[in-house]
């Protein structure tokens, strides 16, 4: 007898991300609080054994407020698309209950411990954020092995034409660590 097709759809973030979060004072007011944040969630990811060196965040721009998170889930979820930008872009999707951040009165942000791959790019491109702020560069995530597809080499200018604002290299050297660290820790290098 054959099995009925899945109908349903959840990726979840893991439990330890809820308490972890209450060691940060909200709201963030600087880029660099935001991205300490984003990279110790990519860290605790690694460190905990829960997915893959990736964390991503979206705050409101201007007050730092947080409005959502996400790590990489890819291999402990069975899905390619568990991307941590994707998670933090529809969970912040989601709690607003728009399809689109830009419907959202205050300008959003989504701040990435490492730039967009391909896949990523696109839901920026579509989400509503006002602003990417990232750390560790494609080159990065290369470098330990990760495919990160192919991109226009514009991407950035590609993002700023839809209105998107990008900053790039924001503790970069501190989420390169993480992903050093998830190489040097044996984790999964998929799509590599």
């Amino acid at each position: 007898m054959r099995e009925p097709p899945l109908l349903e759809f959840r990726v979840g973030l893991p439990a330890w991300v809820a308490p972890f979060l209450g060691a940060f004072v909200d709201p963030l007011t600087t880029v660099a609080a935001r991205m300490r944040l984003t990279v110790a969630l990519a860290r605790a990811n690694v460190e905990l054994g829960t997915g893959g060196p990736f964390g991503a965040a979206v705050f409101e721009r201007e007050s730092g407020v947080l409005i959502s998170v996400g790590v990489n889930r890819v291999v402990p979820e069975h899905c390619s698309a568990a991307h941590a930008e994707i998670l933090a872009l529809a969970l912040a999707q989601r709690r607003l209950q728009t399809y689109t951040l830009a419907a959202f009165p205050q300008a959003l942000q989504l701040i990435s411990s490492t730039e967009p791959c391909a896949m990523c790019l696109g839901a920026i491109a579509w989400s509503g954020v006002y602003e990417l702020v990232t750390a560790a560069t494609d080159a990065d995530a290369r470098r330990v092995g990760f495919d990160e597809g192919t991109k226009p080499r514009a991407w950035k200018r590609a993002l700023t034409s839809n209105g998107i604002r990008v900053v790039t290299q924001v503790m970069r050297a501190e989420a390169r660590e993480v992903l050093d660290l998830y190489r040097q820790s044996g984790g999964e290098i998929y799509n590599g």
